[in-house]
């Protein structure tokens, strides 16, 4: 993989503007994407732009094997890392749809009511299944139970009997970039709050609710 990758990013201003990676730099990305999104309970933003550009990349590792000298041991080397970048992205994929089909009520309405400036949580891919998953519940609960009950009780709020996102699970993390007077709200009544620095390099365990917005920042990586 010798070709650079464009990705584009937002500035603060939310302006897009081109990144590029390094292969390196790309597969480091996608792995911080995958562990990340394998133990946040909530889904993530989606990362559409590493994955169709480390799609690429395989592409373009694939053709130059096939170019390779049979019996080189440059090409065992190559085609093992293929496989494992593969299933770093397979599993990444995979885990995200597992998140929709568990929260898919919760999922879909965030992405209705996020602002315009924020980045979706959904790919357009990823949009279309979660409505259709929302679609195919919905009939079938309808065909196979509310069809058979009384007329006030054949109406069911998936949004009220899906269970949310457990935002108060406690994760693993390494801080990336130093933060100061990080805010750490009290489990109970009888605690206060407090304010925490957490230092490059350093890991911790704390509730995701007080370090969601690290994480999507890139300040911290959930481990």
């Amino acid at each position: 993989m010798a070709e650079e990758a464009d990705l584009l990013g937002q500035d603060s201003d939310g302006d897009s503007e081109e990144v590029i990676l390094t292969p390196a730099e790309l597969i480091d990305r996608l792995e911080q994407a995958w562990m990340n999104e394998k133990f946040a309970p909530e889904l993530l933003e989606n990362k559409s732009e590493i994955v169709e550009c480390v799609m690429e990349q395989l592409e373009h590792m694939e053709e130059n094997l096939k170019r390779a000298k049979k019996g080189d041991l440059k090409v065992s080397i190559h085609q093992m890392e293929m496989e494992r970048i593969r299933f770093v992205l397979s599993s990444y994929l995979r885990c995200r749809l597992m998140k929709i089909e568990k929260f898919f009520p919760h999922t879909l309405e965030k992405e209705k009511t996020r602002r315009e400036e924020e980045p979706p949580i959904l790919s357009p891919e990823e949009f279309v299944f979660a409505k259709e998953f929302l679609a195919n519940t919905e009939t079938y609960l309808k065909d196979t139970a509310l069809k058979h009950m009384p007329p006030n009780l054949q109406k069911v709020d998936l949004l009220r009997t899906v269970p949310k996102p457990d935002l108060d699970a406690y994760v693993f993390l390494r801080v990336k970039e130093r933060q100061e007077n990080i805010l750490v709200e009290p489990e109970n009544d009888e605690q206060r709050d407090y304010v925490i620095d957490l230092e490059e390099g350093s890991q911790h365990l704390m509730r995701y609710r007080t370090v969601a917005p690290l994480v999507a920042s890139g300040a911290i990586q959930l481990i």
